[in-house]
């Protein structure tokens, strides 16, 4: 939905190895490479990935609604989720988006995508201004659209976010983000870049083509319960989505 991990770049040319910080990777095209075709490279090593969290997400969907159990749980949840209100947003989405995907390329990925410490923090800092940035765009949705699964509803939220929210504000803003990572925090080289010509169609557009077979499907899961689980299931989606990411590009750099 947000666009940021399919930043990870799972192909690799030929002998080619990864910087350091592996978790910045870009799915960016190669020398001569159109854009849209960096996009449909990566989008295709990322549909096991989503196909399978896509069913992990449409069955909590299912049993938040058919199952008893599941239904009560999940309702604890929201009215915990309600109580803590945006702290609940920015705690979960730093812990899912930063630092469990650092631990695991810190101590577990090996291969020479360990990250430093201040990588790190700064994950977690960017994930958890997104969780608090995703909590209110849930919150615009609900109250401009309406609250409830009817199909137009959710329809009306997956248009209104992936095709407006995500190319104007969520993609670029990512992309950005793990690019100044990936350069060593250098604003300069990310200066240089965005003012090379065709900056949105060489690093925004591949990204964007590998989110839609993950994300549209997702959000479309996502936006079918109620508000205060949407965030939650979204945390969920992004935390092992990013960590099988990371594993698939351990496994291409071997």
């Amino acid at each position: 939905m947000r666009g940021c991990p399919p930043l990870r770049q799972i192909h690799l040319a030929p002998n080619k190895r990864a910087g350091d910080c592996g978790v910045f990777m870009s799915t960016v095209a190669a020398p001569k490479e159109a854009p849209w075709h960096a996009g449909l490279r990566a989008a295709r090593a990322n549909l096991l990935p989503g196909l399978a969290l896509q069913a992990v997400a449409l069955g909590v969907v299912l049993a938040y609604y058919y199952h008893a159990p599941t239904h009560a749980a999940l309702a604890r949840l929201a009215t915990l989720r309600n109580e803590v209100g945006v702290t609940f947003s920015i705690v979960s989405t730093g812990l899912c988006g930063g630092v469990l995907p650092f631990l695991y390329l810190r101590f577990l990925a090996g291969g020479g995508t360990a990250l430093g410490w201040r990588h790190g923090a700064f994950l977690t800092a960017f994930w958890a201004y997104k969780g608090w940035e995703i909590e209110m765009v849930y919150r615009l949705l609900a109250w401009s659209v309406g609250e409830g699964h009817a199909p137009l509803i959710v329809l009306t939220k997956l248009v209104l976010d992936q095709f407006v929210y995500c190319p104007l504000f969520a993609v670029p803003q990512t992309v950005l983000a793990y690019a100044w990572g990936e350069r060593n925090f250098s604003t300069r080289a990310i200066l240089d870049d965005v003012r090379a010509p065709r900056w949105y169609t060489r690093r925004v557009v591949p990204v964007m083509i590998s989110n839609i077979g993950v994300w549209v499907p997702a959000a479309a899961i996502i936006y079918s319960l109620p508000t205060p689980l949407q965030l939650p299931l979204q945390n969920v989606v992004l935390c092992f989505f990013t960590l099988l990411l990371a594993h698939l590009a351990r496994q291409a750099r071997r």
